[in-house]
């Protein structure tokens, strides 16, 4: 209860008494007249780390493996500018400018490569990344918690088949003698030759995708949609939402950061598409429309011995995907306020 003024300040004749009567007055603070708090001394990074270093030495291997296989192989970039020969110096031997640079964007052969990788590259991310929530959304909806683990792990067990052992099953699948040519001749139809067709490797190459990857990238979203809060589809019930308007204004709104976060990695890999696979897969007859800048570099650098201008052309598809996630990354925070940072 707060102190009346009266009480605040006795009166003289009051605080003679007191001082006649009681020497040894007790003095009372009131909450007008407060103690000044100290304030707590900020903790120093070295005294963190000192209280602290068993944690901190769990992310030492980490960061020495992307100083070493990530943040050191940057500097052999510099041969771009440099030309490079085998039994030279790692560096090149003689400054060349941009002459590697030049070479590849007049180079017809590149540009199409280029194009191949778009295109295989945006059919991926157009097909794969909205597949994950849409099975995620629908094991969230099964209740049958024995059913729903039983299709999550045969969604998710070709994530940890190799690439080769993925190629070679499609070889098997899709060769004329194949298990899918077997089908169609059942049917009445005639045998396709789906490995040696330009027009079939982008359907086979993003089919084996979404069998391969869906159900590991649907792991993160219902892990993200155990964090919606409960009350929130009880108010969306209250006010008469069926299932799917609860899906779309209260479940997908919870697991939008995820979506974002995910959108804005995947769009930084646009042109990494997978070397393995393609590389197992395309053959001559394929260069077509399976030939992308990573087996392009390898035949290139590896195959011809032209390091330089395959570290140009490798440098340029770097700085795409840099220009690429940073836009993304931007729009993410400007349009639905999510971002990688």
């Amino acid at each position: 209860m707060p102190l009346t003024q009266d009480e605040k300040s006795p009166r003289p004749a009051d605080r003679a008494a007191a001082g006649a009567g009681a020497p040894d007055a007790i003095t009372v603070r009131t909450t007008a007249d407060p103690e000044p708090r100290r304030r707590k001394r900020k903790q120093t990074w070295s005294e963190a780390f000192r209280r602290d270093w068993q944690l901190y030495s769990l992310a030492l291997v980490p960061l020495i493996f992307f100083a070493v296989f990530k943040y050191g192989p940057m500097i052999g970039n510099v041969i771009a500018f440099r030309r490079f020969r085998p039994g030279g110096s790692m560096f090149g031997d003689e400054w060349v400018g941009l002459r590697y640079i030049e070479m590849f964007i007049n180079d017809p052969t590149f540009w199409h490569v280029f194009t191949n990788t778009a295109i295989l590259g945006g059919l991926t991310l157009v097909v794969c990344f909205p597949l994950p929530i849409v099975l995620a959304l629908m094991l969230n909806e099964v209740r049958k918690r024995h059913f729903k683990r039983i299709v999550q792990s045969i969604s998710y067990l070709p994530h940890f088949l190799s690439i080769v052992i993925v190629v070679g099953m499609l070889m098997q699948l899709l060769s004329l003698q194949g298990t899918v040519n077997q089908i169609i001749g059942a049917f009445g139809g005639e045998e396709i030759p789906f490995l040696q067709r330009p027009e079939w490797f982008r359907a086979v190459y993003v089919g084996s995708e979404v069998w391969q990857t869906v159900g590991w990238g649907t792991i993160l979203y219902l892990a993200a949609l155990t964090t919606v809060d409960e009350s929130l589809y009880e108010a969306a019930k209250i006010d008469g939402a069926g299932r799917w308007r609860q899906t779309w204004h209260v479940t997908l709104p919870g697991i939008r950061p995820t979506m974002m976060t995910l959108l804005v990695l995947n769009i930084g890999t646009f042109l990494n598409v997978g070397f393995e696979k393609v590389l197992l897969l395309y053959n001559p007859l394929t260069y077509e429309t399976a030939d992308v800048i990573s087996t392009y570099l390898y035949r290139v650098g590896l195959v011809s011995n032209n390091l330089s201008y395959a570290a140009a052309i490798g440098l340029f598809q770097a700085v795409i995907g840099l220009v690429m996630v940073l836009s993304a990354n931007l729009i993410s925070r400007r349009m639905v306020g999510t971002s990688l940072w």
